[in-house]
């Protein structure tokens, strides 16, 4: 693994443990050139995943833009960085154990709507404002309301 610091080709694993889903290797590394240390993780891949943009056009799945989607909505929030990749390796396994190949970037927006609903309510409502862009205050109004009832 090369690190993210400086490229060094060779970086040593220093601790290595599964992650709390069970699903990710959670690896320590360090770097003997820079002395930075850095944390990777691991996961199998069932499938190769084509996302379906609303244009029509399609384009290869990644999960970084899923993890920082993730990532941005949690912005200051009491999650962890271990919570959103579990979070996001949910996902995508779900995504993964589905009929299709080929996924709807709606479905991606839904699969994240209902993660972060049970994540952190404050997030899902940042989500939400962003995928089903509201326009004004009112929206907020009327998406808190609905989540209450």
């Amino acid at each position: 693994m090369r690190c993210p610091f400086c490229a060094n080709p060779d970086t040593q694993v220093k601790d290595s443990r599964p992650s709390e889903d069970g699903n990710t290797i959670r690896r320590r590394r360090s770097c003997p050139e820079c002395d930075s240390r850095f944390t990777t993780f691991e996961r199998v891949q069932l499938r190769e995943l084509t996302v379906i943009k609303k244009d029509g056009t399609k384009s290869p799945f990644e999960i970084d833009k899923l993890i920082r989607s993730i990532s941005v909505a949690t912005r200051k929030r009491p999650v962890t960085e271990e919570q959103i990749e579990i979070t996001a390796n949910k996902i995508v396994r779900d995504l993964e154990m589905s009929n299709s190949n080929e996924i709807h970037v709606a479905k991606i927006g839904e699969a994240i709507m209902n993660a972060l609903y049970g994540l952190d309510k404050v997030a899902y409502i940042r989500f939400a404002s962003v995928y089903k862009d509201f326009k004004d205050s009112r929206d907020f109004e009327d998406f808190i309301n609905n989540i209450k009832s």
